[in-house]
């Protein structure tokens, strides 16, 4: 069958208008995505500040090959000159000129400045380190790329070489292009790292909360400064990866600042979570590193040589300390929690967290080790950052998670004890109470004052003032060994033990209590004094172990004797004296003379008995004072001069325990 001519067949026609079509415009869209490189090998430096080196017809004998340059601190100015053919762009619309270069610059286009970024003087720069400058419209000719550079950092923060300068030249648009193709390659690295570390940084304002809720809990506000401190740093990285225009001393402020807190509360967190001092050994660890994120701190506050050479050193021997450092500091959760079989139950399960977290960012600063160029060593940095960036990501997520859980179902479970020890608390209340009655049953004719300072919410001391049916007058007060609830709870049984006694004396009331306490097994003594005091001012006293009372800044003799719950067969002596009026006599807690100030010196008897002629308030106050180890009270009895009506007296307030 023949062919048919091209007008009768309509799907040829369209092929072969297709094919003209595409042969005239394929030059131009060659054209449109042409991009030329400048090679380094067509480029020559030269170290200075000299403005005429941007001539195109400038001699360039004592020039040397870029190819052989190397960052030299002592050189922070430097030109490099560069021969292209831009032909290429003869029919572009936009031709321009891309730079990637992590330095303040000035660049030219034969002699003609296009372009500047960052200061000269300084050396300061922003982060968007890679840059489109429009060329004038291109002849076909060779051109002459000179480049005014000040640099003032060696290497990228914290561990890393530079991007090398980069010189490209092209239609704008896809230069444009190339450089967001540049930026989200770069940020999709960083993406899954900086989301992780996004969520630690919530995770670290939750964590804040529970310490706020209850700040005895130092570990919950170590984890939450450790976790809100990456955050920024992983943002800071991801700024620099998506190459905002935000200033180079802003980024490495934010790394130094933020990298120290993270250190000093990771660290310290593992030994606080434990219950542990932190070891000396950490502490210098800790100061060692915290010195080496100040050094990246200082660089941009410098001049440009000056900061440099510091970067220079940074980023060679402190890098390689710092490291080095980090990698014992990170070991810190296996010296905190072991031996492992001393752990508890409820403990294990955060330190195997913590070691998991440790182990990892071993890892992380094992291989950050590679990175600062050690002859021998391979750069496993450059080959693996990404990678062990995620797994550090990931990692910690997963461990701040566990650890955010087990530690608030462990403040929930705090919370629920303190809510029964509120209630504990109560009933005790009830019990200081009876121990210590806000007023004082009298005689007619006496007056009793009473000062009382507890120690604790409850304490051992106990005291009873009653008349009894005949008329006496009975004063019993009395301190059992040990302090708190345990204390609190026998002296009850004392007081109870004494009720409905009203018929014994001083003496046979102290038997029988020696003899309740020794059968209850309660463990521990109590020491006790007994006082009656007849109508006609008799004063019958008997001693268990108790301090003497005074009388006119004189101690009492009395018979010593066993306190209660010793020996069950104790007998005790009673004592006989008449009270005249206008005498008082002053009974003391072993509180008042135990009470010792900061250098250890003891209130003593000499104090008390100067004092023992005062108020009970003026007496147990002048004590606190003086520095309160136990239980403070000072009961006085005085016989009044004339017989007045008397009330129960109200007893002083007790003060809030130093």
């Amino acid at each position: 069958m023949p062919a048919l001519p091209l007008r009768q067949n309509p799907l040829a026609g369209l092929l072969v208008t297709a094919l003209v079509v595409l042969l005239f415009a394929l030059p131009g869209a060659l054209a449109a995505q042409t991009i030329v490189t400048v090679a380094p090998q067509h480029c020559v430096w030269r170290a200075g500040d000299d403005p005429s080196w941007a001539a195109p017809n400038l001699d360039e004998s004592g020039w040397q090959p870029y190819t052989g340059w190397k960052l030299n601190p002592s050189q922070p100015h430097i030109w490099v000159r560069c021969h292209t053919d831009l032909s290429p762009l003869n029919r572009l619309d936009q031709p321009a000129l891309q730079v990637t270069l992590y330095a303040a610059y000035q660049v030219f286009a034969d002699g003609l400045m296009i372009g500047s970024a960052g200061n000269l003087q300084s050396g300061a720069f922003t982060m968007n380190a890679v840059r489109n400058w429009p060329l004038a419209p291109v002849a076909a000719r060779s051109t002459t790329i000179a480049l005014r550079i000040t640099r003032r950092i060696a290497s990228s923060v914290p561990v890393g070489t530079l991007p090398p300068l980069q010189i490209l030249a092209g239609d704008e648009p896809l230069l444009r292009d190339r450089r967001d193709a540049l930026a989200f390659s770069q940020i999709r690295a960083r993406f899954v790292p900086s989301v992780c570390f996004s969520i630690i940084g919530i995770l670290g304002l939750i964590l804040l909360g529970l310490w706020l809720n209850d700040r005895n809990r130092r570990e919950l506000l170590l984890l939450s400064l450790a976790c809100l401190s990456l955050t920024p740093i992983y943002l800071d990285y991801f700024g620099a990866a998506a190459l905002l225009a935000y200033s180079a001393t802003a980024y490495f402020a934010v790394w130094s600042v933020f990298a120290t807190v993270s250190n000093v509360a990771r660290t310290l967190f593992f030994f606080a979570l434990a219950g542990r001092r932190v070891p000396l050994l950490f502490w210098m660890l800790i100061g060692l590193a915290t010195v080496a994120y100040s050094v990246t701190l200082v660089i941009p506050l410098l001049s440009a040589p000056q900061s440099l050479w510091l970067d220079a050193l940074r980023s060679g021997q402190v890098a390689r300390v710092s490291a080095v450092v980090a990698i014992f500091e990170c070991s810190a959760p296996f010296v905190a929690f072991l031996p492992w079989k001393g752990l508890t139950f409820r403990m294990k399960p955060l330190a195997m967290l913590c070691m998991t977290w440790g182990a990892t960012m071993v890892a992380f600063f094992a291989l950050r080790f590679t990175g600062t160029q050690i002859p021998g060593i391979p750069d496993l940095q450059a080959r693996w950052a990404i990678p062990m960036a995620y797994v550090e990501a990931i990692a910690t997520l997963c461990v701040v998670v566990a650890l955010l859980a087990l530690l608030s179902r462990e403040q929930q479970q705090t919370a629920r004890e303190r809510a029964v020890l509120a209630g504990e608390m109560q009933a005790a209340s009830e019990i200081q109470r009876m121990l210590a009655p806000a007023a004082i049953e009298s005689a007619p004719g006496l007056r009793i004052d009473v000062a009382f300072h507890p120690m604790r919410e409850v304490g051992g001391d106990f005291y009873l003032g009653r008349v009894l049916p005949d008329g006496r007058q009975r004063v019993l007060l009395g301190d059992v060994s040990g302090k708190g609830a345990a204390a609190a709870m026998a002296a009850t049984l004392l007081l109870g033990a004494a009720a409905a006694r009203d018929t014994d004396s001083p003496a046979d009331l102290l038997q029988h209590l020696n003899r309740v306490l020794c059968e209850n097994h309660l463990g521990g003594f109590a020491t006790c004094l007994c006082a009656e005091i007849a109508p006609d001012s008799t004063v019958v006293l008997a001693n268990a172990g108790h301090l003497p009372p005074y009388r006119e800044g004189r101690e009492i003799p009395l018979e010593p004797s066993l306190p209660l719950g010793i020996a069950s067969d104790t007998h005790y002596v009673e004592t006989t004296l008449a009270l005249a009026p206008g005498d008082s006599l002053t009974f003391l807690s072993d509180g008042v003379v135990e009470a010792r100030n900061k250098s250890g010196e003891l209130f003593g008897f000499d104090r008390a008995a100067a004092l023992s002629s005062d108020s009970a308030q003026n007496i147990a106050g002048a004590a606190q004072r003086f520095g309160q180890e136990d239980d403070i009270t000072v009961l006085t009895l005085t016989r009044q001069a004339t017989e007045e009506p008397t009330e129960s007296k109200p007893v002083a307030p007790a003060l809030t325990p130093a």
